[in-house]
């Protein structure tokens, strides 16, 4: 999660041991409402936010909503359209890694909850347990989170 996150190993370990050295000194804050792993989870979500929010890391492209909306057709096309396979037009390796760099684009926020949902396949409820939101937060980061996305790689599904 942390390496999808920053996209830097070096950054992913050393983030790994400040989130695991974070939740051993507060190991004794644990109350048990959540699971252990949704505890950690969260810990490390938030050292990984934190610290790119420090850095500013907030993407060469990245919209700001208000502007971001009024260019995103609310009827566009959500699917790739049918006609050649697409491995004719564009190989899997280069679509995984067009998305990649849109998920990179993505403020810390959204980029956590896109990586949460769709690479970890985490429920609404353990996402909001997570990151200490409520379902509805997540939901809307959700939706924005595709939107943008969907902006930033219309030309890889019109294509196909």
């Amino acid at each position: 999660m942390i390496y999808n996150m920053v996209h830097n190993e070096q950054d992913a370990w050393d983030l790994a041991q400040d989130g695991f050295l974070k939740a051993w000194k507060s190991i004794g804050r644990f109350r048990g409402q959540s699971s252990f792993y949704t505890w950690l989870y969260r810990i490390m979500m938030n050292v990984t936010i934190d610290s790119l929010r420090r850095k500013q890391i907030a993407g060469e492209t990245e919209f700001d909503d208000s502007i971001a909306l009024r260019n995103i057709d609310p009827n566009s096309v959500t699917t790739p359209r049918t006609g050649l396979l697409p491995h004719d037009k564009v190989t899997g390796d280069e679509i995984r890694a067009r998305i990649d760099a849109a998920i990179t684009r993505l403020t810390p926020e959204h980029r956590a909850v896109i990586l949460m949902r769709e690479i970890d396949g985490m429920e609404y409820q353990e996402i909001a347990d997570a990151l200490e939101c409520s379902i509805g937060t997540v939901m809307s980061r959700l939706f924005y989170a595709r939107k943008k996305m969907q902006s930033m790689l219309k030309d890889v599904y019109e294509n196909l």
